[in-house]
C-alpha cells in the first residue's frame, strides 16, 4: 500500500544514507498514528469520572505525543543527515513510547481508549527500536 510518507521518501532527490526506506516509513507512520492515539486517549481520560486517576496517564499521554511528533518531524528531514541525532531521537522515542504503554496498560481493563493506546505505543516503540537496529 502506498502512503504519503512512502511516496514522499521514493520523492527524495538525494541518497538517503542506506537507511532503510521500508523500516523509516513504518517508523514515521507509527510515530504519527502513536501521536494521534496518546493525543485522543489523554482527552477521553479526562471525559472519564475518575479523572484524578489518570492524572499520571494524562501527562504521559501528553509527553509521548510530544516526542512522537518530533520524531516523525526529524525522520521526515535529510538533507544535513546526522546518524547520532537520529539515533537519540529513536531512544528517547522508543522510551517515552514503553513508559506511556505501560501506564495506559495500567488502566487498559478498565478503559478501551487506553488499551488502544497502549497498542499504538507498543506498534511505535518496535518501529522505533527496528531503524535503530537498522542503523547499525
Amino acid at each position: 500500500m502506498t502512503t504519503a510518507v512512502k511516496d514522499m521518501l521514493e520523492t527524495y532527490p538525494a541518497d538517503l544514507g542506506g537507511v532503510d526506506r521500508e523500516k523509516l516509513a513504518r517508523c514515521i507512520e507509527e510515530c504519527i498514528a502513536c501521536a494521534q492515539a496518546c493525543t485522543a486517549c489523554a482527552d477521553a481520560c479526562l471525559s472519564e469520572e475518575m479523572v484524578s486517576e489518570l492524572t499520571k496517564c494524562i501527562r504521559t499521554n501528553a509527553d509521548c505525543s510530544d516526542i512522537c511528533n518530533a520524531t516523525a518531524a526529524v525522520l521526515s528531514r535529510h538533507t544535513g543527515y546526522d546518524a547520532n541525532i537520529t539515533r537519540a531521537v529513536l531512544q528517547a522515542c522508543a522510551t517515552v513510547c514503553k513508559a506511556c504503554a505501560d501506564e495506559c496498560g495500567r488502566h487498559a481493563d478498565q478503559h478501551d481508549h487506553c488499551r488502544v493506546c497502549a497498542e499504538a505505543c507498543r506498534r511505535c516503540e518496535r518501529a522505533c527500536n527496528d531503524l535503530i537496529d537498522s542503523l547499525g
